[in-house]
């Protein structure tokens, strides 16, 4: 069946994210250097930005939230306020952060936007997603806009419902392979793994390599040609 709609993810996948929480934790293992060693201090990070996903969904918020709980556990409760103060300050300074454009991403979408209907459908704090997405510079490309707390199956099926012919005609991009390929697949979509520099740990699942409508590509300016083969 032709491909008449294709999701996008968008951080990570049209502009870079996780380079800038990567500048900020290194910021945090420098302010909480005298309590904890960098390795030890990034695990309990993680092992806090995991439990507290369903407290805080995902997105710059929850992560500062996390870093202070993290702080507040690796100094038994004596962290100056200074540092939280500075935490607070990072987690400001990751809200303002400029948005800079993947390779290719903008070609891309103009691209594809004379063809087909394109739907942005990303996790994470709404204000902080729709800033990112009217500095971006291509809002006005997407026929919809779905910012949602998590991605499942029934998330894709009822976006590719209300922004195009459903999901057997509908195709998802992304660079994380839990959120944007895995669940696009399992509501009959087609599914297209587009790796960032960086993967976030907690978005990382085996490729669903046997699956018919699961793909790869390297870079988005492959995406083109590879809607047009399938």
């Amino acid at each position: 069946m032709t491909v008449t709609t294709i999701g996008f993810d968008a951080d990570d996948t049209l502009w870079h994210n996780e380079t800038v929480f990567r500048l900020t934790q290194e910021r945090f293992a420098s302010l909480l250097a005298d309590h904890a060693d960098t390795d030890h201090l990034m695990d309990r990070l993680m092992a806090a930005e995991r439990r507290n996903l369903d407290h805080y969904g995902f997105g710059i918020k929850g992560f500062v939230l996390s870093m202070i709980e993290t702080a507040i556990e690796v100094t038994e409760g004596r962290v100056p306020a200074g540092i939280i103060a500075q935490l607070l300050d990072e987690g400001r300074e990751m809200l303002c952060h400029p948005v800079d454009l993947l390779p290719g991403a903008e070609d891309c979408v103009r691209s594809l936007a004379e063809t087909h209907r394109l739907v942005l459908i990303t996790k994470g704090d709404l204000l902080d997603q729709e800033r990112k997405l009217a500095l971006s510079g291509l809002g006005e490309l997407f026929d919809g806009i779905e910012i949602v707390s998590d991605k499942t199956p029934a998330i894709y099926t009822r976006a590719f419902e209300m922004h195009g012919d459903g999901a057997a005609r509908a195709l998802m991009v992304g660079n994380s392979m839990k959120s944007d390929v895995i669940p696009a697949i399992e509501a009959g979509a087609w599914g297209v793994f587009c790796p960032s520099e960086i993967q976030w740990e907690l978005e990382a699942a085996p490729a669903p390599e046997a699956a018919p409508r699961y793909r790869r590509i390297e870079t988005l300016a492959l995406l083109p040609g590879l809607i047009a083969s399938l």
